[in-house]
Formats: structure tokens, sequence, C-alpha cells
């Protein structure tokens, strides 16, 4: 049998002397197009990591396509305000109810670094408390448990006056897709309000993924500052940070908190996610089709586990979801640790073959698009009952995967 991944295959090779390497699957991609990905050697799949949770409406969206093509014709920096970059902010605005006045930034991690400063200059404290399993940047040190509100409150009070913020993914990503237990949010609020410091959400992954308004307005909690990317750009590099106007005034250049650069606002990052939260502004029923297609496809999952016997645990909040490769409920970071890394490896080995595109770590939350379809649905759930018998064959070798048949161009 000819190696359908021998391109791919020989990058990866490559890549070793120059990058470091450390994936599941060495499959290099070439393009994408809505719901599917080609490889270099020509393979196509049904994406499930849509740019990291990046693609709402699939890859290469005419409108967003148009937009950025259209921007770069006139420059790709100006190192200065644009009218697109208030037009976005204006519908972030409108999306968001929370957020009153907002910040672009470069990235993510930019993002989430300028929200925990601007807390410190607003409270005037230097503690931060975030999550186990959630990663926000380097310098959050006190750690609790996620779920767990009596961990958060022993932190607070052991602290007491010093805590400047809790930061939260509210959606945890970062383990596969974890959702909030009941109240743990609600109590989140409660507690940073009693304790006089700022609650953070950290909506990059679910910012304009499970609503409109993200995570906060799906769970019905406010927090005071949020910090967003991935859709928000389109896929392009792009980070935001805002909150109440009071808080956000302690910024630069109004306020004494120095945050600057730049490049910040790019204007093609600034057009794209203007075309792509204009098409959510414009029609928000885009969250029903993907919360019926997420029904079915999370159904169809369950069916496929309970036929093999198979006690396997899944999670699902609109289009963002994770199969756990455990017997047990996955609510924290302990608890995903649980999980046999192994036998998910082999299942994304198995799932490639058969041209479906999974996140090469069981500890990264899949994500589908609008542009997902029927016919995507029924290879995913078709395939993947083929790639749970063999994950669970032992006679089944992985190394021994040559690619799938090359897609028509």
């Amino acid at each position: 049998m000819s190696d359908r991944l021998a391109r791919s295959r020989r990058l990866f090779a490559e890549a070793q002397d120059v990058i470091p390497v450390d994936v599941n699957a060495p499959v290099f991609l070439e393009r994408a197009a809505g719901a599917h990905l080609f490889d270099v050697d020509g393979n196509r799949y049904v994406d499930y990591v849509g740019g990291g949770g990046s693609m709402l409406f699939g890859h290469a969206q005419p409108d967003m396509v148009r937009a950025v093509q259209e921007a770069a014709t006139r420059s790709t920096a100006f190192g200065a305000p644009t009218q697109v970059e208030v037009r976005l902010a204006e519908l972030v605005a409108e999306l968001v109810p929370s957020v009153e006045n907002l910040r672009f930034v470069n990235s993510e991690m930019e993002a989430m670094m300028s929200a925990a400063r601007l807390a410190r200059g607003f409270t005037g404290r230097d503690k931060s408390i975030t999550f186990e399993g959630q990663y926000h940047g380097d310098y959050f040190t006190l750690l609790a448990r996620y779920n767990d509100l009596t961990s958060v409150q022993a932190m607070l009070e052991a602290n007491r006056g010093e805590v400047a913020c809790v930061i939260v993914e509210p959606i945890a990503g970062p383990m596969g897709c974890i959702p909030p237990e009941p109240g743990f949010l609600e109590g989140l609020r409660v507690l940073c309000d009693e304790h006089g410091a700022l609650l953070i959400f950290d909506e990059v992954m679910t910012g304009f993924r499970v609503a409109p308004g993200g995570a906060q307005e799906r769970y019905g909690v406010a927090p005071d500052l949020t910090t967003l990317g991935k859709i928000i750009g389109g896929g392009l590099p792009v980070g935001a940070y805002g909150g109440r106007k009071e808080i956000m005034d302690y910024a630069s250049s109004v306020g004494s908190v120095y945050q600057a650069d730049m490049l910040s606002a790019n204007p093609l990052a600034m057009h794209a996610g203007y075309a792509v939260l204009r098409r959510i502004a414009d029609d928000p029923a885009v969250y029903d089709r993907l919360e019926r297609y997420g029904e079915v496809l999370e159904q169809g999952t369950q069916r496929t586990l309970d036929d093999l016997g198979l006690d396997l645990y899944q999670t699902r909040v609109g289009s963002m979801g994770c199969l756990f490769f455990s017997d047990r409920p996955v609510t924290d970071s302990a608890s995903a640790q649980q999980c046999d890394v192994s036998r998910y490896g082999r299942y994304v080995h198995a799932m490639l073959e058969q041209g479906i595109y999974l996140p090469p770590s069981q500890f990264e939350a899949c994500f589908f698009s609008d542009a997902h379809g029927a016919v995507d649905l029924a290879s995913t759930l078709n395939a993947q009952r083929c790639a749970l018998e063999r994950a669970f064959d032992p006679d089944w070798n992985p190394a021994t995967v040559s690619g799938r048949r090359s897609a028509d161009k």
C-alpha cells in the first residue's frame, strides 16, 4: 500500500531539526474550506479542531476572506487607530453586555496578562487566584480547584485583602471541555463581591462560541472583566479585554496602568472579526443550528458507546465538547488526569485514518462549525464506531496507518 501521508511524514521528520514538535498525528495541512481540511498529500478530513475554536462559520468563509483581502490592499498595519476597530468594539459591546469598554491586543495571552494587571491596578492588590488545569500565563500562583467553591473560599480567607482577582475559564477548555457545575460560577460571583476581588472570565474559547454573549450569557453570571480571542478575530492573531468602564478607565492613557503596542488592533484581524461578529449579530439562529448538530452528535456517540459496551464519559456545551477516555465523571483537573491518554491517542489515529480530524490531546476540546452538515455528521458517527473498536483492539497498530484515500480536489 502506498503511503498517503508521505509528504506529511517527510515534513514531520524535517521539523524535528528546527521546530519543537510534539503531536499525536504527523499531518501537515495545506488548506481548508468550510468544515474540511486538506493536507499536503491531498487527503481530506472533517475538522473538529476548527482553528482552536476560531471557526464558528467554517474555514475560508467568503465574507471574511473578502474583508481581509480588501483590507490588505490598504495596509497590513498602521500603528494607529482605524474605523473598523471602533465598529468591532461596538459590536462586542452589543453582544456582550458586561463589556462596556474594551481594548484590543495582539494575542489571547496578552489580553489575559493585561486584564490581570488592570485588576491589580484597580484594586491596589497583588495576588490572583486561578484554577488547576487552566492556563492564563506564568505568574498566576494561587491555584484553586475548578468546580470547588470551598477551595476558592479558603484561598480568599487565607489571603484576605490581598487578592485582586479570581480568573476562570467558565467552561474549562484546556482540560477537554468541562462545564461548570450548578452554582459554581454564581458562587464565584458572590465570593468575589464579599472579598472585594474582581471576577475575570477568560472567554477566549467560549466567547461567541456557546452563545452570542459567551458563557456569561449562557449561565447568567456577569464578570467584572472579560478576555476574548479566536472568534473575535476570525482566527487571525488577536486578543481583547474589557469590562465595566470604571475599571477600564484605569488603563492608560486615561489611567495609570500602562498597556500599549504598535500592532494592536491589526486592521486585518479587525476586518476579519467584524465580518464574523456582524454575521453573528445578523443571524443569531446559528446557535440553534449548532445546538441541533451537537445534540445528534452527542446522542449518536452515546448509542455507539452503548452498542460497544464502552463506559466513556462525554461532555458538550453548545458547539464544543469532549469524549473522555474515563469511566468516571470529569469535573476538574485531577479527574481529567485519570483519563487513558494512550487509548485516546489510538482513537485519534483511527479517526484520522478515516478522515476525521480531532484534537491530538485528550485535554483539548473539540469544536464544530455552522459549515458542518448532515453528510459530515454521518461520516463522523460511522468513523467513530470503527475507531473505537480499533482503539480497544490490542492487535490494531496505529503505526501502520498510511493515510486515507486522497480527496477530489
